[in-house]
């Protein structure tokens, strides 16, 4: 069987966190926990890289600016814990099952991901293409559900996956639901010849986004993938966005044709069905 399948994560551009004037990240005023900061970028780093590419306790210290010894303590901490698993050498660290655990059980208790489900599978029925539930975490977009097509060729993408905005048909569509001041400067990450990689090009493009209501990616993160992402405006500004994926070769008028009325008119049965943050906490 012949597939497609897009880029892995990325690191986003003007991906940072900010600063307070002595040095440590602050949230609501409040100077964070170093020793839980450091856990978690281990995790972060850990769970970019994959399981096909384990790391090295040296690596992973000077990567996190951590002396040997407190990176060593803080790994078999993580492992008797399982949110990191070590080889049968004990000299290659990857992520652990826990991870997986924790981030099931996110998906599980979204309201939001629990009520749009069913639609996606109706999507996918109706055009026989991939479609992806997508939700805005900073300047990325994270993979929160998929329905993948039956066709031979077709796009693959897996759950908890994250990419940049300014690649994708959902990041744009999420994008253009807000002002283009929050926008970092450029240049950004290119990922094939079409990505916009230009602040400019991409306020331009998030014009035409408002203008046509919908977002197009052609080519743009993935070669030989086309893309079409709506905003659910469930949220105000919209937080989640629906896309179908397609393979170029599969792309005609009428395909596109047919796919945008059909995500349009799923869009619209979402956002009349799935209730706003009204009844429950309001997450941020």
């Amino acid at each position: 069987m012949r597939e497609t399948d897009e880029a892995g994560d990325r690191d986003p551009a003007g991906r940072g966190a900010g600063r307070s004037a002595g040095g440590g990240a602050r949230s609501g005023g409040v100077r964070e926990v170093k020793s839980a900061a450091r856990t978690v970028e281990l995790l972060e780093v850990l769970a970019a890289r994959g399981g096909g590419r384990p790391a090295r306790l040296q690596e992973l210290a000077e990567g996190l600016g951590v002396p040997r010894s407190s990176m060593y303590a803080l790994l078999q901490t993580l492992i008797a814990r399982g949110w990191v698993r070590t080889d049968v050498t004990g000299s290659l660290y990857g992520i652990g099952i826990h991870a997986l655990l924790t981030g099931t059980s996110y998906l599980d208790s979204d309201p939001w991901v629990r009520a749009v489900r069913p639609f996606l599978d109706e999507a996918s029925d109706a055009v026989g293409e991939t479609i992806h539930l997508g939700r805005l975490d900073g300047m990325n977009v994270a993979y929160l559900a998929t329905r993948e097509s039956h066709e031979y060729l077709r796009t693959i993408s897996r759950v908890g996956r994250r990419l940049p905005a300014h690649v994708g048909a959902l990041g744009k569509a999420l994008l253009a639901q807000r002002p283009d001041e929050e926008l970092p400067e450029g240049p950004y990450e290119r990922f094939t010849p079409n990505t916009l990689t230009e602040r400019e090009a991409l306020v331009a493009d998030l014009a035409e986004v408002r203008r046509r209501g919908y977002a197009v990616d052609r080519e743009e993160g993935v070669e030989g993938i086309v893309g079409y992402g709506f905003a659910l405006r469930y949220e105000r500004p919209a937080v989640d966005a629906i896309s179908c994926s397609v393979p170029v070769a599969r792309v005609t008028p009428a395909h596109e044709e047919r796919i945008v009325s059909v995500m349009r008119g799923i869009r619209g049965r979402i956002e009349a069905a799935v209730p706003s943050g009204r009844g429950g906490p309001r997450w941020r």
